[in-house]
């Protein structure tokens, strides 16, 4: 099965718990898209040592697939029971190419630390994921959609 078959059943899949689950008038549902990777050596977009947004934005490609971002707000528009305020940060995120984690994501984060030790700040160079950045912009996206949700401001 194609990955945007297999991640508009389980979007659909949520999106329907969600409209069975929750109650409209106790909770506000906020659904965050997804967090860019940045892999590609081929288009010089490798993250090692990089703190910088894309400036070129002629020549980036984005490494998240769109058709991803599609599913997602397909299904959440499709949400008829529940408003789900959607918190795009698939694009900023894209811009940023620091802004992923890097192999401490992974179950076997351990396994790739050792066959990547001869290179390792290559592979683990994203710890700046972890620093101020991009992660506290989406917290603010998060806080200003709380402040001003006018379906919580009552």
């Amino acid at each position: 099965m194609p990955l945007h078959q297999a991640y508009a059943r389980a979007m659909r899949t949520w999106a329907n718990w969600v409209e069975k689950t929750v109650d409209p008038k106790k909770t506000t549902v906020f659904f965050r898209s997804i967090s860019a990777e940045h892999i590609s050596l081929f288009y010089n977009q490798w993250c090692y040592d990089r703190t910088q947004p894309m400036f070129d934005v002629e020549s980036y490609k984005p490494p998240t697939p769109k058709i991803l971002t599609k599913v997602i707000e397909r299904v959440i528009k499709g949400m008829k029971k529940i408003k789900v305020t959607y918190l795009n940060i698939t694009r900023l995120s894209e811009y940023r190419i620091d802004a992923h984690p890097s192999i401490y994501r992974v179950k076997e984060w351990k396994l790739y630390s050792q066959i990547n030790k001869h290179n390792l700040t290559l592979w683990a160079d994203c710890g700046h994921w972890c620093l101020p950045g991009v992660p506290d912009t989406w917290n603010r996206l998060l806080y200003a959609s709380l402040y001003f949700n006018t379906s919580t401001n009552r």
